[in-house]
């Protein structure tokens, strides 16, 4: 058997790889998926504990010949022990074979790729003179989100923070002052970052049981609002309130239905990948509220990882390791 390519967290970072790449991988990802050249169940979980996930997110992209699956959990309580919230493996598959190529961190690439996902959707779907960014939660996936909407959305000059954490939207602040040189604002309430705001960025916990917060009277015309919470945030009327909604993957959407997820989504959700694939319009109007909800795809993960394995070759990273 050959040997498999071990890369740790700080392999997968030290490799250099843009945030403008990752984004365009993933454009792709989704016109493939809405060509129908992607297959990608929805993922299956376990829930040790109360909000905790451990996801298995299989995928493989035909017309890019890329195989693999991340084990991915996400613990709420992590933060207070000291534990990131998010964490997981990722394996590249040999399509041809089967036999696995490489097994890596994943914490990055769910950072990173989420991000992208989001700018992504925003290319399609939010006003490109937008000038007013908002966060709810201010995290790891606020930093990587405006990391990928600062590539996509070129007029960003202010940034709107709130985190039930005021040192979090503080640490935020201060990110987005020195990495981005924007101006960022830590508001006292949701409604406060969301009023002002042309696009949102929810990026709270995900709850099997949320009492969200965010009302429909607060997103004003030509609003673009990516949720990467599932429902957390969000409450039922403000989904009712858009013009257009759509997910990254509907079919998925519908699969979370089942388990009680989504409750007050109205059905009439369209799939991103037929709007990058050209299959679907996006926003058709300059004062449309769109909302995009974005559930986080194992086609994201596998492509990014790919582009690391690829590097990662190239510079000689890593180790390799006998089965």
């Amino acid at each position: 058997m050959p040997a498999i390519l071990y890369l740790s967290r700080g392999d997968v970072e030290g490799l250099g790889i843009s945030v403008a790449d990752v984004i365009r991988d993933l454009e792709a990802a989704f016109a493939a998926k809405g060509r129908g050249e992607v297959e990608m169940p929805p993922k299956p979980g376990i829930h040790p504990r109360p909000d905790s996930f451990i996801h298995a997110m299989p995928a493989y992209v035909r017309s890019s010949d890329i195989a693999g699956l991340k084990w991915i959990s996400g613990f709420p309580d992590n933060p207070s022990r000291g534990l990131p919230y998010i964490s997981g493996l990722m394996i590249l598959n040999d399509p041809a074979t089967g036999v696995p190529l490489a097994v890596m961190d994943a914490s990055w690439i769910t950072a990173v790729r989420t991000g992208a996902a989001t700018a992504v959707a925003a290319k399609y779907l939010a006003r490109r003179e937008a000038t007013h960014l908002a966060f709810i939660g201010c995290g790891v996936q606020a930093r990587s989100n405006l990391d990928a909407l600062a590539v996509v959305q070129p007029r960003l000059t202010d940034i709107l923070a709130y985190d039930i954490r005021p040192e979090a939207a503080e640490a935020f602040a201060e990110y987005g002052q020195m990495r981005h040189r924007l101006r960022v604002a830590v508001c006292r309430t949701p409604e406060e970052a969301v009023r002002g705001a042309e696009l949102i960025v929810t990026a709270t916990p995900i709850l099997k049981h949320p009492t969200p917060v965010l009302l429909a009277e607060w997103l004003r015309p030509g609003v673009f609002l990516c949720t990467l919470d599932f429902d957390s945030s969000v409450t039922p009327a403000a989904f009712e309130a858009a013009d257009l909604l759509c997910s990254d993957d509907v079919a998925q959407l519908d699969f979370y239905r089942l388990d009680g997820y989504f409750r007050g989504v109205p059905d009439r959700i369209g799939d991103l990948g037929d709007i990058v694939a050209g299959r679907m319009k996006g926003r058709e109007r300059p004062d449309a509220r769109v909302i995009s909800i974005n559930l986080g795809l194992a086609l994201e993960d596998v492509v990014t990882a790919h582009r690391i394995y690829q590097a990662a070759r190239t510079a000689g990273a890593g180790r390799d390791l006998e089965l």
